[in-house]
């Protein structure tokens, strides 16, 4: 279902339980400010941006995955603060990907060292970064192969490992740069190699 919003500039498309805003072809891309108001208009919801300048809302995900992403990132705050090396986000941090997108993994990782390179101006607002590691957990209305593509495109842009979590189905797809995507059946925990050294993710609190 479409629904036009004015009568020049965006309408939306209902998806699988997003609202996309696709913004007509005469009208110019959103610019990073206008963005960041839509985000602040709609501080309930999850908004993204896809490379193409698609506004992506995505309403509240349900209890039980809200509770199951807390788990994911109190197991990696803790390690990280024993780590030193980097730090972690949740779901409302967004980051402008290097091909334009801005995406808000479930629960990342940024080593120290990259963001100690960016002056205090990039720091601002959504960070011009594509995290080291990233993790998305599926809930019951996401797309999987909306996820897959997602997950790829973590690793194009960037990031060395990322976990899509498909909680629901008890499997794991793990992502890593030039290797072929890995399906874990029901595993109990996560390794995170050379990336997260020494983190491993109890999944018998996911699953």
């Amino acid at each position: 279902m479409e629904v036009t919003l004015t009568e020049n500039s965006t309408h939306i498309v209902i998806d699988r339980g997003e609202l996309r805003f696709n913004f007509k072809p005469q009208v110019k891309r959103i610019s990073l400010e206008e963005f960041e108001k839509i985000c602040c208009d709609n501080r309930d919801m999850q908004i993204e941006m896809d490379k193409e300048g698609d506004v992506i809302i995505m309403p509240p995900v349900h209890s039980e995955t809200s509770e199951k992403n807390s788990e994911i990132v109190y197991q990696l705050k803790h390690w990280s603060k024993t780590d030193k090396r980097g730090k972690v986000y949740e779901s409302s941090g967004g980051f402008v990907l290097p091909n334009g997108a801005i995406r808000a993994p479930d629960a990342s990782w940024i080593l120290k060292e990259r963001l100690e390179n960016l002056s205090d101006e990039e720091r601002q607002g959504f960070i011009k970064i594509c995290p080291d590691f990233v993790i998305e957990l599926r809930s019951a209305s996401d797309s999987l192969p909306k996820l897959k593509a997602k997950m790829s495109e973590y690793l194009e842009n960037g990031a060395e490992l990322g976990w899509l979590i498909d909680a629901g189905k008890k499997k794991v797809y793990v992502y890593r740069q030039n290797k072929p995507v890995e399906v874990l059946e029901n595993p109990k925990s996560l390794s995170g190699e050379n990336i997260l050294v020494k983190f491993t993710l109890d999944l018998t609190q996911i699953f």
